[in-house]
């Protein structure tokens, strides 16, 4: 939003300097971005004294002109009339940019030099003359700056606004503002309206048939009307704001759009058929031109501004080309109206337009304020133009919107922004930007927000503007105390990262995967039924049909990790993911969540080079990683046992294990069964785990004590015993850990054989227990006694036999 500071001293009286009015807007919400003087271009423009004048050699036209200013003389190829010598006018310098957009440039005309030129009113802005050159008084000095010379200087400020104040979208709206940062009042533009003759309903009508778009249409009437260039003060206002002169209909429409922020249209009534308005929504596929010559179609929630027969324009957006001014327009219909801003806004975006009405209405224009808009818009339309204007006006309201009335509570906006105002304070304030405040109680005032403060609803926004109006920088800063001594952090967190650091340290990459699944992706791991993991919650509005559902395992998103990286041929992969999984409870409750840790290994066991030939990973890799793991965080008695009922739905036959701590189930660990690859277009083979990351975390110790060096040897026995084929190996060495000796240091399995000469339907298990003691060496008769009781416990215990 452009705001000229002369335009802006029509309404209220500015007793500020430009930089500080600035920062006073930038404070009360309305962010200064750039502030300059519309007339620094003719810096560039100077004095110049005609000191010769003679005919061009090539040109009956032209002449030569010497133009002194002061410290030299300029050659200057000039066509007006009235150049002559001794004569002051203004001579633009190369460099010049002129209003219309011409960069002058030194250059030849006919064959002769010209290093400038000199202008006309019109050529340089300062008026409508241009029929020869602007003749300058006597006394100004040749050589000076011509808008020092006359004193011209008009800053602009060019104001940020929030989508939440349209009533700053008019010079009246920072009008007010200004003079409520002031405490000075300011004057509103007095509407003269001319005396009418006949009577409007006579000629048009107005019909809604969609006032949920359409609130409210006005018009008013004038006949007789002459189209033509607008008058200096009119076209100098628009051209302060950056808007461009057309001819005195559309330029009034624009002035009174950009003085009170009320958009208004005109349309060439004899083109209206039937000479009547109907305000509905198009058809479906409607076609229709718009002002830019640009056909386009419409949808059925489009407002249309229509006449007896077609449409006419499109609602609070842009008008069309069949009822446009044109020159030989004789009487004028003015349109007002409040339109639904999301309507518009709608609209807007569909069609890819948007205009300064457009960025009006959809952020809300004040809906009583448009036969004020419309009344001033007919004043000046006959002053500019003449003809005679119709009596009456045209004004179909269906329930417009009314002003908020909010009951605002003292204490509650002393709270929440940090100040103590009595509530006289804050009414002042209030009433000071054309609010309605009146003391309820000695807590509450009641609020009437005016009809042009449209954003205001609620109590939050009558604290906003309490903030505002009593300066932000008067509000104390306050900071969030923060104790001296640094917060525990939560132990999942501390936990968490613990074993991301630790599964890094092993080798493994961490990925981030959407928690959004391929809605099939529960067949391709081959769930049951039955299984929990079913229970998917759906996506309604899913980015891809890859992403339909969220996800009940990490599994799938590993694979289809993968996956990518194989097809990129990187074809060893170590990887793991932390996250979180949803199990459904119905559509209408929140799902169940559950934080999992899972890891992937697939290729080589180690990078190939040199010294090592290429071996891919098996099993015993990732559980050899899973127990390092475990080891790390310190957590005791992890075990790996048959998995429930002997399988597992991705699990390969044989080729899994349940992983249990402290005898209690926390993951599944083993080789994806191929079927399952297949389906996810893989083929090499891969191995996997996924636990419940919270019962991990339980089983981390809290505080973990140091042992110290082992100051003696230790020593060791091999036992080999003869057992049932269903018989776990680890179900042995926890029976041996379970005795709880004082010199066994470790038990670890070596060696598993099956066939001949150990019996059918048994194997051979070969384990190795080493023995120490921290106060002393151990003496082998001891070590062989305590050996010897260990066995026979074992064979007891498991009906072994020992080999012969």
């Amino acid at each position: 939003m452009k705001v000229s500071i002369s335009w802006l001293q029509t309404y209220v009286d500015i007793q500020m300097d430009i930089d500080p009015l600035a920062q006073a807007l930038t404070m009360a919400g309305l962010e200064v971005d750039a502030v300059y003087d519309r007339y620094a271009y003719l810096h560039s423009v100077i004095v110049g004294r005609i000191a010769a004048v003679a005919p061009h050699p090539n040109a009956d036209k032209l002449r030569l002109c010497q133009v002194d200013t002061g410290d030299r003389q300029y050659q200057v190829v000039c066509g007006a009339p009235n150049a002559a010598k001794g004569m002051l006018a203004p001579l633009a310098l190369p460099g010049t940019e002129l209003v219309d957009g011409t960069l002058l440039k030194t250059g030849k005309i006919r064959g002769e030099t010209s290093e400038g030129m000199l202008c006309s009113e019109k050529e340089i802005g300062l008026g409508d003359d241009v029929a020869g050159l602007m003749a300058l008084d006597e006394k100004l000095t040749p050589g000076s700056p011509l808008n020092r010379a006359l004193g011209l200087s008009d800053m602009v400020l060019e104001i940020d606004l929030t989508p939440n104040r349209p009533d700053c979208l008019s010079i009246i709206g920072i009008a007010r503002e200004v003079a409520a940062i002031q405490g000075t009042g300011f004057n509103l533009p007095t509407i003269d309206l001319p005396e009418g003759v006949e009577d409007i309903q006579k000629y048009t009508s107005v019909t809604i048939d969609a006032p949920d778009h359409c609130p409210r249409y006005a018009a008013r009437l004038i006949a007789d009307i002459q189209v033509k260039p607008s008058p200096f003060w009119l076209q100098d206002r628009l051209l302060s704001v950056g808007l461009r002169p057309i001819n005195n209909l559309v330029d009034v429409t624009n002035f009174v759009m950009m003085e009170t922020g009320q958009p208004l249209h005109a349309f060439d009534f004899d083109r209206l058929a039937e000479h009547r308005i109907v305000v509905r929504t198009a058809a479906e596929g409607e076609k229709f031109t718009t002002l830019d010559e640009k056909e386009r179609i419409m949808t059925a929630d489009t407002l249309m501004i229509c006449d007896g027969e077609k449409p006419v324009a499109i609602g609070g957006v842009m008008g069309g080309m069949n009822s446009e001014i044109a020159p030989d327009t004789t009487r004028v219909l003015i349109e007002g109206a409040y339109f639904n801003p999301i309507s518009v806004r709608g609209t807007a975006k569909r069609l890819g337009l948007n205009t300064d009405a457009s960025h009006r209405f959809e952020r809300g224009v004040d809906p009583h304020n448009t036969m004020t808009a419309i009344d001033r818009a007919a004043a000046l339309m006959v002053e500019t133009g003449g003809g005679r204007l119709i009596s009456g006006a045209v004004d179909v309201q269906v329930d417009p919107p009314q002003p908020a009335v909010i009951d605002l509570s003292v204490s509650a906006t002393n709270r929440t922004l940090g100040i103590d105002l009595m509530p006289e304070q804050m009414a002042e304030l209030l009433v000071g930007i054309g609010f309605e405040a009146t003391r309820m109680d000695n807590d509450t005032l009641r609020v009437a927000a005016p009809s042009f403060r449209v954003d205001v609803s609620r109590p939050q926004d009558l604290m906003e503007e309490v903030a505002r109006r009593w300066g932000y920088d008067k509000i104390p800063t306050t900071f969030t105390a923060i104790p001296a001594e640094a917060a525990v952090a939560p132990k999942p967190l501390v936990q968490r990262q613990r074993i991301r650091e630790r599964l890094a340290g092993l080798g493994f990459s961490e990925v981030v995967n959407y928690s959004f699944i391929h809605e099939k992706s529960c067949d391709r791991l081959g769930l049951a039924e039955s299984d929990v993991r079913r229970k998917v919650v759906n996506i309604l509005n899913p980015l891809t049909e890859d992403q339909a559902v969220l996800r009940t395992s990490l599994i799938p998103g590993l694979l289809e990790t993968m996956q990518r990286n194989i097809s990129r041929q990187s074809k060893t992969l170590k990887l793991f993911e932390i996250g979180k999984t949803f199990i459904s409870k119905g559509a209408e409750v929140l799902p169940d969540e559950h934080d999992l840790l899972a890891a992937l290994w697939t290729g080589d066991r180690f990078i190939s080079g040199w010294f090592d030939k290429p071996a891919a990973c098996d099993f015993y890799d990732l559980k050899g990683g899973l127990e390092s793991l475990m080891e790390n965080l310190q957590v005791s008695d992890l075990r790996f046992t048959r998995l429930p009922g002997g399988h597992h739905p991705y699990i390969r036959p044989g080729m899994g294990a349940d992983i249990r701590i402290d005898d209690q189930p926390v993951g599944t660990i083993g080789e994806i069964d191929p079927p399952v690859l297949s389906t996810y277009g893989l083929k090499q083979t891969t191995f996997v785990f996924e636990l419940d990351l919270m019962q991990l975390i339980d089983h981390i110790p809290d505080v973990v004590y140091a042992q110290p060096l082992p100051r003696f040897p230790s020593t060791s026995r091999d036992a080999t015993l003869i057992v049932g084929q269903e018989l776990e190996a680890d179900t042995i060495l926890s029976e041996v850990r379970k005795l709880d000796q004082p010199l066994v240091e470790d038990v670890q399995l070596f060696d598993v054989f099956q066939g001949k000469p150990v019996p059918e339907n048994a194997k051979s298990i070969s384990f190795r227990i080493i023995y120490r003691s921290s106060e002393k060496t151990l003496e082998d008769d001891t070590i062989n006694q305590l050996h010897k009781e260990i066995t026979q416990s074992l064979v007891q215990k498991f009906n072994a036999d020992l080999p012969l």
